[in-house]
């Protein structure tokens, strides 16, 4: 199973890419591939995209298109094929 995840609004600069497919093993849920995630990131600020384990407020998550609020949050159980967007509205002034 694989699903692609995309970063946006400077999250890119965390990740060192925008785009990234992740081949699951298995079942898995969105908060496991916050786990994941944060192993791949390339900046060592991880405060910069987690909070206690889970998305640090400001930051919009989409699973296919939808707010993730709707899809169960970090319960969602990742399907083959779906996109989920990582985007953060925080912006400096």
């Amino acid at each position: 199973m694989s699903v692609k995840i995309e970063f946006s609004g400077g999250l890119e600069a965390l990740f060192g890419q925008e785009k990234l497919s992740i081949d699951i093993g298995g079942d898995g849920t969105i908060k496991w591939l916050l786990g994941e995630l944060k192993g791949r990131m390339t900046d060592p600020r991880h405060d910069l995209f987690l909070q206690d384990g889970l998305v640090r407020p400001g930051i919009l998550v989409l699973i296919n298109d939808a707010d993730w609020e709707l899809e169960g949050e970090e319960a969602y159980e990742l399907q083959d094929g779906d996109t989920i967007l990582f985007a953060s509205t925080l912006h400096g002034g």
